[in-house]
């Protein structure tokens, strides 16, 4: 018997008609587009840039939400949900995109929970942090000039609001276990809870037990989250002492003295 799939092919061969493409082979065209689509797909999924590293005296980590580790250096960006993380020697300053700065302590850590500006939209202005542990220092920009309210700074112990401000918050965080015994002459540590110094403006302190305000040159303590806020008579122990290079102005476009590279990359962890 004559197998009538051989007529056909020979038939189609005959008049010149070309045989149809296998169903999976992609043409240059769809393959151009479908890398389109994923590249756009990546962006979509990236975290918006929050700010960028101005000044840097030693390592510095970027926690991802994702779960990624970055080692930044100058220049990097730092994105929503991003968790900062200063080594014991390190003192870090973001600059954000509204020109406020905060520039954490070493044996800090700090996360960017919703960083939100756009100039011509005040109406989705935010800005909420949270300061695990250790210290900042943080200076006022534009969004929080034109939008103080939506400006809040999460510790343990309250949460701090400002009223076009640079304060100092440090948070001294319960030992773990039994503390060990001081050398001759030493200090003992502050207790635990948050402290707070005002260099300019006002801010205000908060948390289920009460709140209060506190004006530039007073000094603030919140034992903790069930304890109210109270006024200190002076400094408590408060130190902040980044390089002097961390008080200089900073142009546009400049990272600071010491600068990296243009070419400079961060380092991903996963």
């Amino acid at each position: 018997m004559t197998n009538p799939w051989s007529r056909t092919i020979a038939t189609d061969t005959a008049i010149g008609r070309r045989p149809a493409p296998a169903p999976w082979c992609l043409s240059p065209w769809h393959v151009l587009w479908l890398c389109l689509l994923l590249g756009c797909a990546q962006l979509a999924w990236a975290a918006p840039v929050a700010g960028i590293v101005v000044r840097l005296s030693g390592p510095l980590l970027a926690k991802k939400a994702n779960g990624a580790v970055k080692i930044l250096a100058l220049k990097s960006e730092v994105e929503n949900g991003d968790t900062l993380v200063t080594e014991k020697n390190t003192y870090a300053m973001v600059k954000f995109i509204d020109n406020s700065e905060i520039t954490l302590r070493p044996g800090s850590t700090m996360t960017i929970e919703n960083f939100s500006f756009a100039a011509d939209r005040p109406e989705g202005d935010a800005a909420t942090f949270n300061l695990v542990k250790g210290g900042l220092r943080s200076v006022t920009g534009l969004l929080g000039k034109r939008s103080k309210e939506k400006f809040e700074m999460k510790t343990p112990a309250a949460t701090i609001g400002i009223r076009g401000t640079t304060f100092i918050a440090e948070f001294v965080a319960p030992p773990d276990g039994a503390a060990p015994a001081l050398p001759s002459g030493a200090q003992p540590a502050r207790p635990p809870g948050l402290y707070v110094q005002v260099l300019d403006g006002m801010i205000f302190v908060a948390n289920g037990a009460g709140g209060a305000a506190f004006n530039a040159g007073q000094f603030g303590y919140v034992p903790g989250i069930t304890r109210p806020p109270q006024l200190l008579p002076a400094n408590p122990g408060i130190q902040f002492t980044p390089p002097v290079k961390f008080n200089s102005p900073i142009g546009p476009g400049d990272s600071g003295p010491g600068s990296a590279a243009p070419n400079s990359v961060d380092c991903e962890v996963r």
